[in-house]
């Protein structure tokens, strides 16, 4: 995976990523207001592709999955921190988000190319060449994160099941 690098610090909420008074909204309404209490130019700036970087306790407060799906919206394809609130680590792949926990995250300068093999835990930024390891993602979990999250997983591996069993 290849992508551009936005830079945020610790503490990032999922209230931040999904403002209150937009929670009524589609989620690609929602996405347009993800994160601009600290960034205010992310949401519209933000490219399939992208991925955040951030230190500690990213995605802690609340429990709205909103915020995995409205990254996800906006086309980013992972978020690096160096630690996560736990419910929305498990949200974001449950939601098909890559979430990469990095000791180095700090590391990683906003706006930098940069390419992951989360199978491998691996983290390269080919302009500084400089390789970061990340705590490589589990088989099972890259591939509920593939095919878009924990539903399209599940319906892919009952479609094989039934194909297997010969049921229609």
């Amino acid at each position: 995976m290849n992508g551009r690098v936005w830079k945020f610090g610790d503490g990032i909420d999922t209230d931040v990523m999904a403002p209150g008074q937009y929670m009524k909204l589609p989620i690609e309404e929602l996405a347009k207001h993800c994160l601009e209490a600290v960034r205010p130019e992310f949401a519209g700036s933000a490219r399939a592709g992208d991925v955040l970087v951030a230190g500690r306790n990213f995605g802690i407060g609340s429990s709205r999955e909103q915020a995995p799906q409205a990254l996800r919206a906006l086309g980013v394809q992972a978020v690096i921190a160096r630690s996560f609130g736990g419910i929305f680590h498990r949200n974001a792949f449950n939601l098909g988000l890559l979430a990469l926990v990095c000791d180095d995250a700090d590391r990683i300068p906003d706006a930098a190319a940069i390419e992951l093999d989360a199978k491998a835990g691996r983290i390269y930024l080919p302009q500084q060449d400089i390789t970061l390891s990340c705590e490589p993602v589990p088989a099972f979990l890259m591939e509920m994160v593939e095919d878009g999250g924990l539903l399209p997983h599940l319906k892919k591996r009952m479609s094989r099941e039934r194909d297997a069993r010969g049921i229609t």
